[in-house]
């Protein structure tokens, strides 16, 4: 769950701030794309971990409202659904301070049909480590697409989930960490070659900078200009 406060601008300094409005959702990488699939006319299954309380009651009733399959969801006695703090301001910029509870990243049983090929495609975030591995891995198995949410993350982790998938899109603090330069085309040319997968990084207002995989050319978009309202998650699109 998110709540968001929207401010004319971001904070400076410590002290007290009354936002000019406020809203609160079920959002977050994985469910937030599961939510555009849908919108958009998909079938989306939703494999994740929440505890057993009220901020997860709420969270998977409203993602069930949004047409998400969630029935492999998984509900942890004694463990906090994860929830997030936004402060937006009037450019749409942000600050998120999330809280993720160590326990809810154990594994679980069941797991989803994927190696069974009952999906498209798999797409994994770096939030619950194990399941990415397992998600990733099984897609690969089942011949589809693999693909990783790339973002901050130990480097650790992420050196774990990266050669398992057949899509790559990093954001650019995880493409920094991994490859050790702020080149952000040398951040995709290091990517791409070390993996040969196709590979992306996205860049805030810069864009987008992607290759199709080893030794292919780094190609780049400018971003689109438009009034933003909230680039919270302007890496899941």
């Amino acid at each position: 769950m998110d709540t968001i406060l929207r401010l004319d601008e971001l904070p400076h300094a410590a002290g007290k701030y009354l936002p000019r409005e406020a809203v609160e959702i079920a959002a977050g990488m994985a469910s937030s794309a599961a939510a555009a699939i849908a919108r958009l006319g998909g079938n989306v299954a939703l494999w994740a971990s929440a505890g057993i309380d009220s901020v997860g009651d709420r969270a998977v009733a409203e993602l069930s409202a949004e047409g998400i399959d969630c029935a492999y969801i998984r509900r942890l006695e004694g463990a906090r659904t994860a929830f997030s703090s936004i402060l937006v301001d009037a450019n749409g910029e942000r600050i998120i301070v999330p809280f993720y509870d160590r326990r809810l990243a154990s594994p679980s049983d069941p797991v989803p049909p994927i190696a069974a090929g009952t999906y498209a495609a798999v797409m994994t975030d770096v939030r619950w480590p194990w399941a990415a591995e397992t998600a990733l891995s099984a897609a690969r198995d089942a011949g589809i697409p693999a693909i990783l949410d790339a973002d901050t993350a130990p480097v650790e982790l992420l050196e774990t989930l990266l050669p398992l998938a057949t899509h790559i899109v990093a954001s650019e603090p995880a493409a920094i960490s991994v490859t050790g330069t702020t080149d952000l085309r040398e951040c995709v040319r290091i990517l791409s070659n070390r993996y040969d997968v196709f590979t992306s990084v996205t860049a805030g207002a810069d864009g987008c900078y992607w290759a199709e995989g080893a030794g292919k050319p780094v190609s780049h978009v400018a971003g689109f200009k438009v009034d933003a309202v909230d680039t919270s998650l302007r890496a899941t699109f």
